[in-house]
């Protein structure tokens, strides 16, 4: 499989599709004051960058940078399509918003996933690719049912 990983302008069904699932999913597994997903309406903000990744005309995934200020980053809105899962789309959407972080001159970037079983993908993902635990960041705040994720990115 080779991905083609493009900036989504949100327009196109099967993103708006993937990211609503997300939503979904994250309501499902999380009461709603601990979740931190943004719908598609946030994601268009000017500080926030959307990739998707395609395989062929099928959607992968998606991922998201939000740039904090000049040096911090943060990743949102990570979600891979099921048809894709354990393809290795994850991984390579991270590498590839770090890669853009870099570009962008970001130092450091961070990000929220979930503490619990369900998430023990994600939290394994983000270890493997040099992020460390960190305490909240920005607007979070304290919640067991959170871990923040840091990594320097050097130049």
């Amino acid at each position: 499989m080779t991905l083609q990983i493009r900036v989504d302008d949100l327009t196109g069904q099967a993103t708006c599709a993937l990211i609503a699932a997300h939503l979904d999913a994250m309501h499902a597994q999380t009461p709603a004051e601990s979740v931190h997903a943004l719908g598609v309406e946030q994601l268009r903000h000017p500080d926030i960058t959307v990739w998707s990744a395609w395989d062929s005309d099928d959607l992968a995934g998606v991922g998201a940078l939000q740039r904090r200020d000049a040096a911090h980053g943060e990743i949102k809105s990570m979600r891979v399509a099921p048809t894709h899962l354990r393809r290795g789309v994850a991984r390579t959407l991270l590498r590839h918003i770090m890669a853009e972080a870099r570009t962008m001159g970001l130092a450091c970037l961070q990000l929220e996933t979930g503490s619990g079983p369900d998430f023990a993908a994600a939290r394994a993902l983000y270890l493997g690719e040099g992020f460390t635990p960190c305490g909240p960041f920005a607007d979070y705040t304290d919640d067991p049912l959170s871990t923040y994720f840091t990594r320097d990115l050097p130049q």
